[in-house]
Formats: structure tokens, C-alpha cells, sequence
């Protein structure tokens, strides 16, 4: 996965609470993402002598490569996220231990940049897919009612 840097907002001053809440939403985001790339496959999959036709075999080849990728970004993205999380004693554990505090909040700070650009990218291809699915679902509509 590709970053790009964006202005990292105040993580320096973000409670242990507050990064344990944000790894609970990005996990549940994570899930729900996982549930709905399952359905975007059945989808394609009724679909697909319709997705493998001359006329549109490219794009939907493209666009399954990218559902196929963003799968795996998402079980990549859910590891981490579990690991951030299980390391967040760190944090409340009562000892200070700056650097690898230090390196948690860092850590965290990749994490809004990663999971923020990841949900950007997802739901540009899940555009995408619904797009194409539909223009051949239109077609089909249409072949049929000129038979």
C-alpha cells in the first residue's frame, strides 16, 4: 500500500481511550468492509457472462484485479489494526516508557493516514463495480426486450 502523507492531526495529545476507540471503529469499518467485498463478489459472479463479454472484458478484468487487492489490503489492514490495539497497554500500563510511547502514538498516526486513504480508494472501486454491473444489468434488460 501506497501513503500519502496528509497533515497529521493531533495524535500527540490523544488519550489512550481516544486510540482505543479509533482501533474499535476502524475494526468494525474493517468488518463491515470485509462482509460487503463478499457481497460485491457474488455480485460479480451472477454477473459474469455479462462482465466477460468482448465489449466489457477489460474494465471488468480491472476492476476485479482491484476487488481482489483491496481484499487483501483489508485482512492486511485488520492484522494491524488487532496488533496496534493489543499494544495499547503500553500506553496505560503506568510506566513511563516515552520511546515506545513515543512510537505507539506514531504508529497510531500511520494507522488514520493508512485507513483513511484505504476507505478513499474502496470506495472509488466500489463505485466502480456498482457502475459496471449496472450498465450490463441495463444491457441484458435491453437485449431481452428486443427479443
Amino acid at each position: 500500500m501506497k501513503t500519502i502523507h496528509t497533515k497529521a492531526r493531533h495524535t500527540e495529545w490523544l488519550s489512550a481511550e481516544e486510540m482505543h476507540d479509533a482501533s474499535k471503529l476502524w475494526l468494525s469499518e474493517l468488518k463491515f468492509f470485509a462482509e460487503e467485498q463478499i457481497f460485491l463478489e457474488d455480485l460479480i459472479k451472477s454477473h459474469t457472462l455479462e462482465l466477460i463479454d468482448k465489449k466489457h472484458f477489460e474494465e471488468s478484468k480491472a476492476i476485479i484485479d482491484r476487488l481482489s487487492v483491496m481484499v487483501k489490503q483489508t485482512k492486511t489492514l485488520t492484522k494491524a489494526v488487532k496488533t496496534h490495539e493489543r499494544n495499547l497497554s503500553i500506553m496505560v500500563d503506568g510506566k513511563d516508557q516515552l520511546e515506545e510511547e513515543a512510537n505507539y502514538r506514531k504508529e497510531h498516526r500511520n494507522l488514520i493516514e493508512l485507513i483513511g486513504e484505504f476507505k478513499k480508494r474502496y470506495q472509488t472501486a466500489k463505485t466502480d463495480i456498482f457502475k459496471l454491473v449496472s450498465t450490463v444489468m441495463k444491457e441484458g434488460k435491453q437485449k431481452r426486450l428486443l427479443t
